[in-house]
């Protein structure tokens, strides 16, 4: 399982910052030791100064502080659901992903069937909007047919396994990936999925009602669109079935247990779990029970519980249900009016939006998530420093080295747990950058003029992809994420930290600052990653990424005492009134924070090999480390899309991100000189220190 800086909701928060010059008011910082070190020539800060708000103390409130002078005058733009530091450097970065997109279609070189070609007709297939207008639903027509043509609901499975081969929604999903107890080798896995709304909240809560009316709205217009003379009807029908599925599946914190997801079961008895409906046929169909003689089931009780809603559902309602999870899947591949429509509630009504990103930003979007890694090689040669994955070597290798020494010196835990998890650390695998091998697109078919072809194709190449791995050794080269994704990540069952080359500048690394806000970002960053591997649920597994208890029981509890005072702290943290954070949905992401900061902080500090760091706009080297990790989460958000963020998302809100880490750090009191009666202030015996 793959653990995110960020999730894929939160990708919309990134930014490169300026140096400016304004020192930081007397109230942020104490007086500075006169044996500081000289500042290097040309050497800056790295800290956004301009942005601190000196009416409000850093000891009250470290993020405002910071940011102040940002949050009271930066505007979210109207095609943005949220703005900050990760969002700008997201937005930074398209116009490069442009530039190179658009040099393929002036490559008059570019041979038939090359990524370059392929690159080049993709985004003109996208960017042809006149011809999608013209085209309407016709793209589709197979589809839509296919699905009318259902004639009972003994053919469900099989229907389920084309549309997810073709990147539609289904009520379950199925997909390959490492056994989380077996991990030398693939096996197949079934979830839940097949809602229209981000989360079952949505459906259930008596406060998500006037959403779900919209979106009621929503699904009946675009039936409508699509030629359904009894839309109104239908679309109530879609709406209720889906509520239902909504009502058996597990709620997002129930779904963070990898033990309680891992249900290995029989193929020959995978049918037991949903008596009447032939789920071994829809595997069939998707080219894997011939592979197996076992899948892992996620979540046993949503399966039977979907098998009794789609036996009391009429064929007429399954039916329509598999229309609009259709049109909701290729909307963004018609013609103007659906567009426009999926826009309406997905970007207006769930996030807030009000006006849609331009079309080319669209089409870089789309063409990055069928080619991605040949628009990366392209990207990384282009616009990727080869000096920075060098650097960046060698601040993975300190934060390490750093976690490696507080393992040994945890006072809450026993010599034999601390064997196991220094195992674990020692066979950590980072990457960096970019892959050392890359995906291979020979055999995607990419037609010009065809869009909708095209994005079917990718996903049934995707698919046929996946499914071809049961078999085969692990590849231990393969990448989560392409070069250009502003993100990083843990895998537990590959046991590796991975950090795209995309993350690799300002404000996460500087190449032109001093270490202090290197440490503080990018080095947080990958103490966050590692953490992961370490946090309520990557603590489950081994070196070698498999489930396994390797605690003592004793400190097992002592690390349950700790993650649960961490899941209370965060509860009580409310970025809207009637919303709070979720501690439990959280958990894992704030200890990954904590314990990065904790980890980063001793790197930085075994970096100095005893020597002062300079003082630098007027900031000392802790100062301006903590502010690294504090600027990193830069950002506003509009409500719709903080409650989507509150209901769906592992990741505490930025402002949280920052301050709820800071009373934690004993470091940072030291810095900025907390004391009793600040709001920053809690007790030493109060704050939470894992790793």
């Amino acid at each position: 399982m793959n653990r995110y800086l960020l999730s894929s909701l939160t990708l919309t928060l990134l930014a490169a910052f300026a140096h400016a010059a304004e020192p930081v008011s007397a109230a942020a910082a104490p007086t500075v030791a006169s044996g500081a070190a000289p500042a290097a020539a040309g050497v800056v800060s790295g800290i956004d100064v301009q942005y601190i708000d000196p009416a409000v103390r850093v000891q009250d409130d470290f993020f405002t502080h910071l940011n102040g002078k940002w949050l009271a005058t930066a505007e979210i733009p109207a095609d943005k659901s949220s703005w900050g530091s990760f969002a700008k450097l997201r937005d930074d970065t398209t116009p490069q992903l442009r530039g190179i997109i658009e040099s393929t279609q002036q490559d008059k070189n570019k041979k038939a069937g090359s990524e370059a070609q392929k690159i080049s007709d993709l985004y003109a297939s996208y960017m042809d909007e006149a011809k999608l207008d013209a085209l309407g639903t016709k793209p589709l027509a197979g589809e839509l047919n296919r699905i009318r043509s259902l004639r009972d609901k003994k053919g469900v499975p099989a229907l389920i396994a084309h549309l997810s081969q073709t990147g539609v929604s289904t009520p379950y999903a199925v997909y390959v990936g490492q056994d989380a107890r077996a991990s030398t080798k693939y096996a197949a896995y079934v979830s839940q999925s097949g809602l229209g709304m981000p989360d079952r909240d949505y459906y259930l809560e008596a406060k998500q009602a006037g959403v779900k009316e919209k979106y009621q709205a929503h699904v009946e217009k675009m039936l409508a669109m699509a030629g359904d003379k009894n839309a109104a009807a239908r679309a109530k029908a879609v709406v209720a079935l889906e509520t239902a599925l909504a009502e058996v599946q597990w709620t997002k914190v129930e779904n963070r247990d990898p033990v309680k997801r891992y249900n290995k079961t029989d193929i020959n008895k995978l049918n037991d779990l949903t008596p009447g409906y032939d789920l071994k046929s829809g595997l069939a169909a998707l080219g894997i029970a011939n592979k197996v003689d076992y899948v892992i089931v996620n979540q046993p009780s949503y399966l039977a519980g979907y098998n009794k809603v789609l036996a009391s559902a009429d064929l007429d309602t399954v039916k329509a249900y598999f229309e609009w999870q259709l049109l909701r899947s290729y909307a963004s591949y018609l013609s103007k009016n659906f567009v426009d429509e999926s826009f309406a509630f997905y970007g207006t009504v769930l996030s807030g939006v009000t006006e849609n990103q331009p079309r080319w930003k669209r089409g870089v979007g789309a063409v990055e998530g069928v080619l991605g890694e040949a628009v990366g090689k392209l990207y990384v040669a282009q616009y990727f420093p080869a000096e920075r994955k060098a650097h960046m070597q060698e601040l993975v290798k300190n934060v390490l080295a750093a976690y490696k020494d507080s393992i040994d010196t945890l006072d809450w835990m026993s010599p034999e747990t601390k064997k196991e998890a220094q195992a674990k650390l020692a066979k950590f695998t980072p990457k960096i950058a970019y892959p050392n091998k890359w995906r291979d697109y020979s055999k995607l078919q990419i037609v010009p003029g065809d869009l909708v072809g095209n994005m079917m194709r990718a996903a049934n190449f995707g698919s046929a992809r996946q499914v071809a791995k049961l078999g085969k050794p692990i590849d231990r080269e393969e990448w989560g994420m392409t070069p250009q994704t502003v993100n990083a990540y843990y895998s537990s069952t590959m046991n590796e930290i991975v950090f795209p080359a995309s993350i690799l500048q300002p404000p996460f690394f500087d190449a032109n600052a001093d270490d202090a806000v290197n440490y503080g970002a990018i080095g947080a960053v990958i103490g966050h990653e590692i953490s992961h591997g370490f946090d309520d649920k990557g603590s489950q597994s081994d070196g070698d990424g498999n489930l396994r208890d390797w605690w003592t029981p004793a400190d097992r509890k002592n690390f349950a005492a700790k993650a649960d005072a961490l899941t209370k702290q965060y509860d009580g943290y409310s970025p809207l009134p009637g919303y709070h954070v979720n501690g439990a949905l959280t958990l894992g992401e704030n200890i990954a924070d904590n314990s990065g900061v904790a980890i980063a902080y001793k790197a930085y500090k075994i970096s100095l090999g005893g020597k002062p760091a300079p003082v630098l706009d007027g900031l000392t080297g802790d100062q301006r480390f903590y502010m690294g990790f504090g600027q990193v989460w830069r950002s506003k958000m509009r409500e719709a899309q903080q409650i989507v963020q509150i209901k769906t998302d592992p990741h505490s809100p930025g402002q949280y991100r920052a301050n709820g880490t800071m009373v934690n750090q004993p470091g940072f009191y030291e810095a900025f000189g907390v004391k009793p009666g600040d709001k920053m202030y809690v007790a030493p015996e109060n704050r939470v220190i894992i790793w």
